[in-house]
């Protein structure tokens, strides 16, 4: 039995802000933020952009490009984040009622930045599981750009937050674009290194916290989570990737395209060079920035769009998030795919 991609959706604000601006607003020089960063210019949300309602655009386009009727979803896995129209909300029933996908049901799951990859799995694992399960949704949308004070240098590294939405249909028995292994890492070491610090049950909101701003995101230990973070990250990164191959009876050298996520540009060229990939094989975002777990779809997208991946190709995406997580999933692009 294969599970396969049927269609991927992508929803991108038009408002940006410039690598210009960012360096404006932190105080930084412009080079660090172009050359060290990576960033070009990224999307911020506009006035209508809210969370969930980029995940539902994200999901029209890929309805529309995969020819897929709403009705024929059984179901619908919310990937976006929990920063969104409202605190306490299921996202993914809302997404159901939007596209008129009435014969769905749906959940709403969180893993940072390794969102969409850990969805993957699951949906996966449920048609496996469940004959009923024949086509899932999984869309979402992000913004925590929202959260970044650019004068917090503690949070330099997310300076790249951006905004935008993402959807992808999987189908039961589809022969095209197979949905092959998936590995993921988590580190609760990590659990309270980066986070919001107040708006919770340990401090509820206040006027003092909103007039200090300390809604906003912050590393409560930077040095040590710095220190401790450089032993693990790259080390897992390269793990799940590696993991991901083997489990799907491949290798480094099998792999075509690298759908990875946005970080700094030192980051990025050292993962592709310890897979031995070349800087055709992945497409740097430095015009979107980091838009959490949309970014694999994001790439995914532009590597279809670009003629960078063809049928038979071996694509790997991969994800790492706060918390902390790193996930890597297989796919075999185009060609019909290996019974599993």
């Amino acid at each position: 039995m294969t599970i396969g991609i049927v269609s991927t959706g992508i929803y991108i604000p038009t408002d940006v802000m410039t690598a210009e601006e960012i360096a404006f607003r932190s105080k930084l020089p412009i080079e660090v933020v172009k050359n060290k960063m990576g960033i070009s210019k990224k999307p911020i949300p506009g006035k209508d952009d809210h969370t969930v309602a980029m995940g539902i655009w994200a999901a029209e386009k890929a309805l529309q490009k995969g020819n897929v009727d709403p009705k024929s979803i059984d179901l619908i896995i919310y990937i976006g984040e929990e920063h969104k129209e409202y605190p306490l909300w299921t996202a993914a029933i809302k997404i159901q009622e939007e596209l008129g996908a009435f014969h769905a049901w749906g959940f709403d799951v969180a893993l940072r930045c390794g969102t969409t990859i850990m969805a993957m799995k699951v949906a996966k694992s449920m048609m496996l599981a469940d004959p009923a399960i024949q086509t899932v949704l999984l869309a979402g949308g992000y913004r925590n750009s929202d959260f970044i004070d650019y004068t917090n240098d503690r949070t330099r590294f997310m300076f790249n937050l951006g905004a935008g939405g993402a959807a992808m249909i999987l189908k039961r028995d589809y022969e095209k674009n197979t949905v092959l292994e998936t590995d993921i890492i988590t580190d609760g070491s990590f659990s309270e290194d980066v986070l919001v610090p107040v708006g919770g049950t340990k401090q509820p909101l206040s006027p003092e916290h909103l007039e200090n701003g300390l809604y906003r995101l912050d590393v409560m230990d930077p040095e040590g989570m710095k220190a401790r973070l450089e032993q693990k990250s790259m080390d897992n990164f390269l793990k799940v990737v590696r993991n991901a191959l083997l489990k799907s009876g491949y290798s480094d050298n099998d792999i075509d395209y690298l759908a990875i996520l946005h970080m700094k540009r030192s980051a990025h060229d050292y993962v592709l060079g310890e897979l031995g990939l070349n800087t055709e094989q992945s497409i740097y975002l430095s015009d979107y920035g980091h838009v959490g777990q949309m970014d694999q779809i994001i790439s995914l997208e532009l590597a279809e769009k670009s003629g960078k991946i063809k049928s038979g190709d071996i694509v790997v995406l991969v994800s790492a998030g706060i918390g902390y997580a790193w996930g890597a999933i297989v796919i075999k692009w185009g060609m019909e795919g290996r019974n599993i």
